[in-house]
């Protein structure tokens, strides 16, 4: 069988080969190499250039741009095809580097002033830009002015990389792009990191400059003051920006905008409004949701992101009943992106060299760079104009003898021959000979020559003007200032950034520009909160430091929950319901019915508690809703008689999962549920020792009295307490132990009172028992609870008409049942309770005021200790008269008419 094996190949001889070959050392061709790499990264890719702030891929998106006419006012224009524009005529690189550059250029997140205006998904904090191929984009105003004037020589221009075209080095750049918008790369050995700032505080600064070129790093700072971020947000202390502005390097803390507020009527949560420079919502979730894993966190109980296009970012995390909303914040600052550092680094090329530059330095490259484009566009236009006033000139010697002028041209046998006769008979150039004979004839009428007249004036008054410019370098700089102003007209906004200077107690202070009162308000009001912030934080900090001294597990969590505390909540009769210290019990007991008195401190319910024991509201449909003391505003015992604070105890009735509120219901008194009962000191929810709460006695309308044994469901917020006939409501509710007294007033001027041990206990399902029997067509107009302690009446009366007295009285008022409410003054009548004789339960009372002409029924009643307090629906305190030892006597006419008692 034949062999098809092929033939083996030559030997390969070095010595046959005829190149030349140069040796190297590998350190020598490294060195060169890595040199050269080195160079084209610094200078061609990474770093930007200090006169437009741009780097090479990002000029040339801007010039190519409006190369192709995508000016505002035009259509926009497939990314796509932009990006193979540059792609083809100026930058030889990956599309994607292109496309990654437009977008950064036309994200109003990353720009402090945008450059390309995009139209489709050009990306978030979060998340990528869509293709290319399904964007959109055109330039934004602002890149107007970075290439106004360069078709007027303003700058130099040089070959692309396949020498077929030319492209400019730089920018004219009208605005302080380097400053406004920052920007950030990595070259080799060395990368730029820069802040964006407020576009007519770098103008300002850089007006101050020309007109005082040796002015201090502190002058200038007066008018820019720091970064402003373009989402917002504040930073805190200005040591880091002041070094950054003086070497170039410094760094610099960046705080989230936040405030608190109730997501619900029971419920915190801190909303988060502004992020710190390029921290995206999500970012900022996914580091929440590990700290809450790891037990970083502690308090916190939910975060969702509710940030859409139109409300802006807003993210929303909601903390747990018993901590403190500040200190929970001051935690997420600490271990969250809520509050970050951002180094700055300020290196830019000059010259073509890289330098790190100071605000100075920075301010000072780019006045040069725009006195050299105003400089060199003057001498363009000065040029253009002697040429233009050169040739109207020669037309109008020409126009002077038109006809002569036809006569030579018609006469001669070609152009050349025409021009050459022109330039002999009236003295003319090859110019302007040239421009006669390419003149149209409509040219040549009488309104023509008067056109070219006043061109000619204006021509002249221009070139004097632009004489007077190249002149004068102070003219030169009016000029730069002017068309400074107009670029901050034209395309400025209002600061952004809030910057607060921290003290050495860590207090904060805002920072307003110099002659910038638009961004005051905004200051302050953020100082305020940043202050009560960063007080929460150093608490915290200084917890978290004991705790790792100490060694003790939880004492940082525990810093971040309220203390439980004493303290002591109050209803008044208007429906506001809050806390306050427990020091406000003595405060209440000692007032006198004589006080200035408010519409909101008539109290009807008030009871010692905890901070962190749970209480609850009784409505008037018979329904209790659990709610959480720490959940309650604050107010100062010193305030307590004369604030209007507190919250709609009736907006909190809808915040409960278990039952939705009825409609019309209402809140009728608030109970402890937790902790205490009036007297006892109080005792933390949970503990062993809690203190065992009496009965819920509840009185309503029909005259049924119950006592609720306090048997609850544990995985409920809200249950009946007891079972309503159809029509019947809840007057009051109130603790009673068994020696209490339990009184009713009828409508009809009946009373009983009884001891709340002839009612026995029920539970939350019963409907009650029967408690006063009324007449037809009566009602109950009040149920009140009186202590066994506060029933036994003393009255002591001086020599000056001055007396003394304590115990429980009956406050009732007679009028007319059938006038408008509130239009009634009425009779009142003051009566110690211990005059009215106890009866069985189930009875019918005794009668409490005698009703005289006019009066038909009682339109107010209640029970308590004396004094009384009442006060009209504006606030103004109603003198009630002196107490009647007469059970069944008429009463007194009141000046006004009550609205609330207490």
């Amino acid at each position: 069988m034949a062999s098809h094996r092929k033939p083996a190949s030559p030997a390969y001889d070095l010595r046959q080969v005829k190149e030349h070959i140069v040796e190297t050392p590998l350190n020598e061709e490294m060195s060169k190499s890595f040199l050269e790499y080195a160079y084209s990264v610094i200078y061609a890719r990474a770093l930007p250039d200090a006169r437009d702030g741009l780097k090479p891929v990002q000029r040339r998106i801007v010039y190519q741009m409006g190369q192709m006419n995508l000016n505002p006012d035009r259509p926009y224009m497939k990314s796509a095809r932009v990006v193979g524009e540059v792609m083809g005529k100026l930058h030889p690189h990956g599309d994607s580097a292109i496309y990654e550059a437009m977008v950064r250029l036309a994200q109003p997140f990353a720009m402090r002033l945008p450059l390309v205006d995009g139209h489709g998904n050009f990306g978030s904090l979060d998340d990528g830009p869509a293709a290319s191929r399904y964007t959109e984009a055109r330039l934004a105003p602002a890149a107007l002015g970075m290439n106004a004037g360069l078709d007027e020589d303003t700058v130099d221009f040089t070959p692309n990389y396949d020498n077929k075209l030319k492209e400019p080095t730089v920018l004219p750049s009208a605005i302080p792009n380097l400053l406004v918008n920052g920007g950030s790369g990595i070259a080799v050995g060395m990368a730029t990191n820069m802040a964006t700032h407020n576009l007519g505080e770098v103008v300002a600064a850089a007006k101050h400059l020309m007109k005082y070129p040796t002015s201090s790093l502190e002058e200038l700072m007066r008018y820019v003051p720091g970064p402003d971020w373009p989402g917002g947000g504040i930073i805190i202390g200005r040591d880091g920006i002041r070094e950054a502005y003086a070497t170039g390097r410094g760094s610099l803390t960046t705080r989230s905008k936040t405030h608190i507020e109730n997501v619900t009527a029971r419920k915190k949560a801190i909303v988060v409004t502004e992020l710190p420079y390029m921290v995206g919502p999500e970012r900022v979730l996914e580091r929440i949701s590990e700290g809450v894993k790891n037990h970083k966190l502690e308090g916190i109980s939910g975060a969702i992101d509710l940030t859409d296009r139109h409300n802006g970012t807003r993210l929303v995390i909601e903390v747990k009943t018993g901590f403190d909303p500040n200190a929970v914040l001051a935690q997420l600052f600490r271990n969250t992106p809520l509050q970050d550092n951002f180094t700055m680094n300020n290196v830019a090329l000059v010259d073509g060299r890289p330098h790190t530059m100071g605000l100075k330095e920075m301010l000072g490259v780019w006045i040069d760079h725009r006195r050299s484009v105003v400089r060199r566009r003057s001498e363009f236009r000065r040029k253009k104009a002697l040429e233009r006033l050169h040739l109207v000139e020669g037309l109008l010697l020409a126009l002077l003898d038109i006809d002569e002028v036809i006569q030579v041209i018609r006469t001669s046998d070609d152009a050349d021959a025409a021009k050459n006769r022109l330039i002999a008979v009236f003295d003319l150039d090859d110019v302007q000979a040239q421009y006669i004979l390419d003149l149209r004839l409509r040219r040549l009428t009488k309104m023509s020559r008067i056109e070219l007249e006043a061109e000619r004036d204006d021509l002249k008054r221009r070139i004097e003007e632009l004489d007077r410019i190249l002149a004068s370098g102070q003219e030169l700089d009016r000029v730069v200032v002017r068309e400074m102003d107009e670029a901050v007209a034209a395309y400025g906004s209002p600061r952004r950034t809030v910057l607060l200077d921290e003290g050495p107690d860590g207090t904060l202070t805002p920072v307003v520009p110099h002659g910038d009162d638009s961004a005051s308000t905004a200051a302050l009001e953020a100082a305020r909160t940043a202050a009560t912030l960063s007080s929460a934080a150093a608490d915290v900090a200084a917890a978290t430091a004991a705790a790792k001294r100490s060694g003790e597990e939880g004492a940082a969590s525990a810093a971040l929950q309220i203390d439980d505390e004493p303290c002591v909540v109050m209803l008044s009769a208007s429906g506001l319901i809050a806390r306050t210290s427990a020091a406000a019990w003595d405060v209440w007991e000692s007032r006198s019915s004589t006080d200035t008195r408010r519409a909101d401190d008539q109290i009807t319910s008030i009871f010692r508690t905890s901070t962190r024991s749970s209480y609850g509201l009784v409505t008037s449909v018979g329904r209790l809703v659990l709610a959480h003391v720490v959940e309650l505003p604050s107010l100062p015992a010193a305030e307590v008689l004369s604030t209007t604070g507190g919250v709609r105890a009736d907006e909190l009735l809808g915040s409960t999962e278990s039952t939705e509120p009825v409609r019309g219901e209402s809140v009728v008194a608030a109970v402890p549920m937790t902790g205490t009962l009036n007297g006892v000191e109080p005792v933390g929810e949970g503990s062993s020792d809690a203190v065992q709460l009496p009965p819920l006695a509840i009185g309503t309308r029909d005259g049924v009295v119950k006592r609720w044994n306090r048997e609850s469901p544990t995985t409920m917020d809200s249950w009946s307490v007891i079972d309503l006939k159809d029509g019947d409501r809840v007057l009051f509710a109130a603790d009673a132990a068994d020696d209490d007294r339990l009184v009713f007033v009828s409508s009809d001027s009946s009373l009983l009172t009884f001891d709340a041990g002839n009612v026995r206990p029920q539970g939350r399902t019963a409907g009650g028992m029967a408690g006063i029997r009324l007449a037809e067509d009566c009602a109950a107009v009040s149920f009140n609870v009186v202590p066994a302690g506060k029933i036994a009446w003393t009255y002591e009366e001086g020599d000056n008409g001055m007396f003394s007295a304590s115990g429980a009285v009956v406050l009732t008022v007679a009028g007319d049942k059938d006038a408008l409410a509130g239009t009634e003054n009425g009779a009142a009548k003051v009566t110690p309770l211990e005059m009215y004789p106890t009866k069985g339960r189930g009875t019918g009372g005794v009668r409490s005021q005698r009703f005289l002409k006019g009066q038909n029924a009682l339109i107010l009643a209640w029970v308590g200790a004396y004094p009384l307090h009442a006060s009209t629906e504006g606030g103004a305190a109603v003198e009630l008269p002196k107490p009647d030892m007469r059970r069944d006597g008429s009463g007194v006419d009141l000046a006004a008419p009550i609205a609330f008692i207490g």
